[in-house]
């Protein structure tokens, strides 16, 4: 398995970062300039509409036989991942004589749409602009975005698919104190969840970018559930024969902006893409079910109160405010809270 060096990408990281985009609250009309100072090796089309008639983009690039589909922002409001693909895309650019970069553009064919969900986005909702939820939308195909990617999919017939999500701050890792910074998912096929050679070569992948994170932020790694929903993406491209690795970007110390993350997040979208383009046998599967279980343990504020077990619970409620991102903390729990972990945790007054 070759995995990317920890210091070399620490090192670059700085000069790759899209400084132009940052925070929660990203927008069509913020990733467009974008678009116009890619490396000429990336083929740039707008391949369709959103239900409000915004343009959804499609990027092109390299030329090998291994097929690799990568999306972001189905979900408006998750946009993580899309900060991830435009860190991913200047990394293309600027290392474009890099062996890094010369097996994957030499060994793989990649589309990637780095906003599904523009209508969303735009107003910071998980839905699309008639209320659909693009990720429970496989089948039915409801939603003019949901068609655009299954038409792309059809037409591409990817390999290996990544679809890029944000998670709650309410996920931490089982079996440790830490918040699910990255959680993966190798999405089941059916109702029993299978291990099929399709998920078996899946979780390969996700396997080397788990090494990967594991060696920079240990223990913050989580294994999201494998329950099998009939309507969703993932499980549905999974059983088409597309494998299909769920990337699920959640909280770090102190990082509700989610720039820290967003770093880990372009780490292990390069390390699945490189591992991919530098790996013929993908039957090595065990040590993906050894990834610890993405867990409900955490609320962002808990006052304690030792005395009387009377803890109190909030959660940041995230919205918009006169077109800016904004969090309200609400009460969410009240009671013996001492089974679950706080971003921030403060002592009652007696």
């Amino acid at each position: 398995m070759n995995l990317l060096t920890p210091s070399f990408l620490e090192e670059t990281y700085a000069k790759i970062k899209e400084e132009k985009i940052g925070g929660r609250y990203i927008t069509l009309k913020d990733i467009k300039p974008l678009y116009n100072d890619l490396h000429t090796i990336i083929q740039s089309a707008i391949i369709g509409q959103s239900e409000q008639g915004r343009d959804i983009y499609q990027l092109k690039l390299g030329s090998g036989a291994k097929k690799i589909l990568v999306w972001s922002q189905m979900h408006g409001n998750e946009s993580t991942g899309t900060k991830a693909v435009f860190d991913f895309l200047n990394f293309i650019k600027l290392y474009a004589n890099n062996k890094i970069v010369a097996s994957i553009l030499n060994n793989c064919s990649i589309t990637i749409i780095p906003m599904l969900n523009p209508d969303g986005a735009e107003v910071y909702t998980r839905v699309n602009a008639k209320e659909v939820d693009l990720n429970r939308d496989a089948v039915a195909l409801a939603a003019k975005e949901s068609k655009l990617l299954r038409k792309i999919l059809d037409e591409f017939k990817p390999d290996f698919c990544f679809n890029l999500h944000d998670q709650r701050t309410i996920f931490g890792v089982e079996g440790s104190n830490k918040p699910a910074t990255i959680s993966f998912l190798a999405p089941s096929e059916e109702i029993n969840r299978e291990i099929t050679q399709g998920r078996k070569e899946t979780m390969n992948v996700i396997i080397s970018m788990n090494n990967l994170l594991q060696k920079l932020i240990p223990n913050h790694i989580g294994r999201y559930t494998d329950e099998f929903y009939p309507t969703a993406t993932g499980d549905n491209f999974q059983k088409l024969g597309h494998n299909t690795i769920l990337i699920e970007a959640g909280h770090y110390p102190n990082d509700y902006e989610r720039e820290i993350v967003r770093k880990y997040n372009f780490y292990a979208l390069l390390q699945g893409i490189y591992h991919i383009s530098t790996t013929e046998n993908f039957t090595n599967y065990l040590d993906y079910l050894s990834i610890p279980n993405n867990i409900k343990n955490f609320y962002d504020v808990i006052y304690r109160d030792k005395n009387n077990k009377k803890d109190v619970a909030y959660q940041y409620v995230e919205k918009l405010e006169n077109g800016k991102f904004a969090k309200t903390l609400i009460k969410e729990n009240e009671g013996d809270l001492s089974s679950y972990i706080a971003h921030e945790e403060f002592n009652k007054e007696c």
